[in-house]
């Protein structure tokens, strides 16, 4: 798919896209692009679809009508996952098994190993994905032992790790101190600067919104908004999105490693 003089390559593109959880319809017919460069954030109320369009963009939820189009190949067929860091909604970071910082991290470089065997250079990203959500000092600590924030950091240092084209988040902020916060924040502007396209889900954008090109509001499985942030909801959760404070117990679930798990 070619870009309109002026605008970016598109990254991402959705046409139309519907998508259901059940027989309950979540996404109606949806319209999205975003081009190369951009940092776009979704924002909706609870239930307004936005994890599950992030979700049908990496294969994870079926679509029942439209087009998904990855780096301008159809989602069907396109098969270069390594172009694509994924950081899910915040989970603990080994589940419970036994695992150093480094070697949640070094899982997700597996995808430009060679046989599986991570080379030197692949070592040097490790360490830079790690140094990059401030955790260096903390490398072989077991993560069992980390906060929810720096499980967090973790996450996003994981899908760093593979030096990704395309970024997608869901949710990064809720539920993170905001030392983490900043932390991340700072994490995501490096990697914009380098160039790196951005996608992800927010309830509110906080320390983030100096980033935002763009925000895309979804109400009800429909895009009601694409364009400069909406003032109303700049550092405020919408209406009917549960807030998740930092400080305030959150249940977890297990990581599951690779992209598609």
């Amino acid at each position: 798919m070619s870009s309109e003089p002026g605008r970016p390559e598109p990254v991402i593109s959705l046409r139309g896209v519907r998508a259901e959880l059940g027989s309950r319809p979540v996404l109606r017919g949806i319209d999205l692009t975003v081009g190369h460069g951009e940092v776009v954030a979704l924002l909706g109320a609870n239930g307004s679809g936005k994890s599950t369009a992030i979700r049908t963009v990496i294969g994870q939820v079926p679509v029942s009508a439209g087009e998904i189009e990855l780096f301008g190949v159809p989602r069907r067929r396109f098969d270069d996952w390594r172009r694509v860091g994924y950081v899910p909604q915040r989970t603990t970071a080994a589940g419970g098994v036994p695992a150093t910082i480094t070697e949640v991290v070094a899982s997700g470089r597996l995808s430009r190993a060679r046989f599986g065997m991570l080379r030197k250079a692949d070592h040097v990203a490790v360490q830079r994905a790690i140094a990059l959500v401030g955790l260096a000092d903390r490398a072989k600590d077991s993560v069992n032992a980390l906060s929810g924030g720096q499980h967090q950091r973790v996450l996003i240092a994981r899908a760093l790790a593979a030096e990704p084209e395309l970024l997608i988040m869901d949710e990064p902020m809720a539920g993170v101190d905001l030392a983490s916060q900043e932390v991340l924040a700072r994490t995501l502007r490096e990697q914009v600067a380098a160039g790196t396209t951005v996608l992800l889900v927010l309830h509110e954008l906080g320390p983030l919104e100096p980033l935002i090109d763009r925000a895309v509001v979804l109400r009800d499985g429909c895009v009601t908004h694409d364009g400069p942030p909406p003032k109303a909801v700049g550092q405020h959760a919408l209406p009917g999105h549960d807030h998740v404070h930092p400080h305030a117990a959150h249940d977890a679930e297990p990581i599951r490693t690779g992209l598609l798990s």
